[in-house]
């Protein structure tokens, strides 16, 4: 009717659509959810960009988290999977996707090897594929491969989320606003930074153990932000 316009449906729009519903539906998805303490890592990134300012490089949560996300891979290498038709496949190269939305839908540019990658590469790289994606200059290299996702929308103020598992991936990282909140520190209630992380695992892959070991191992990086990059 005249009340009611059909959108043409981009290539892009069209494919984000069939994927995230084949997830939906193929996927046994379940979901572990964990509220860090985000001071210290909000503090280790304003000194990080201090010291990288003269690069002209501007270091962002999600870098953070990527980086943090890498090294929690390599050490509980079953999330670092993917499921292939009746296979269990491990892989033994991390390469993490970074949720990027676009005008018609969603891209997730890869940052290869990002287990070997410094902070600074990281945070180059995922600017540089970020901006190219939203401009639809990204190669099919650039946005397949990846290992692991992260999604957030801690930038739009949300507090904490469910994703949708990339597949054929077997978990992917739903981030949450870092803002304040009642924290215990050595048995007294304090205020703090505190952000939510949503781990959504595909059941085939992986069981409540193995992706509550990895959660926990990823909160340790995140409150003690010095071991990310050590």
């Amino acid at each position: 009717g005249p009340d009611t316009e059909e959108i043409p449906l981009t290539r892009v729009r069209r494919l984000t659509a069939e994927r995230l519903a084949a997830s939906a539906q193929q996927a046994p998805h379940f979901f572990l959810t964990r509220t860090v303490d985000a001071d210290a890592l909000l503090a280790f990134r304003v000194q990080v960009n201090r010291d990288l300012a003269d690069a002209g490089i501007r270091v962002s949560i999600t870098d953070l988290l990527v980086k943090a996300c890498a090294r929690a891979l390599t050490a509980h290498p079953e999330v670092n999977s993917s499921w292939a038709g009746t296979r269990l496949l491990r892989h033994h190269r991390v390469h993490v996707g970074i949720a990027v939305a676009v005008d018609d839908g969603l891209i997730v540019p890869v940052i290869h090897d990002a287990d070997r990658r410094t902070l600074s590469q990281i945070s180059r790289e995922a600017r540089d594929l970020a901006d190219r994606a939203r401009n639809g200059r990204v190669s099919v290299d650039e946005i397949t491969g990846g290992t692991f996702t992260i999604s957030n929308l801690g930038m739009y103020g949300i507090d904490q989320f469910t994703a949708v598992i990339n597949p054929p991936e077997a978990a992917i990282l739903a981030v949450g606003a870092a803002a304040p909140g009642p924290v215990v520190r050595d048995g007294r209630l304090t205020v703090a930074a505190t952000m939510t992380l949503t781990l959504s695992i595909d059941h085939r892959v992986l069981d409540g153990a193995g992706g509550a070991r990895f959660l926990a191992d990823l909160a340790v990086l995140l409150e003690h932000p010095t071991r990310i990059v050590l």
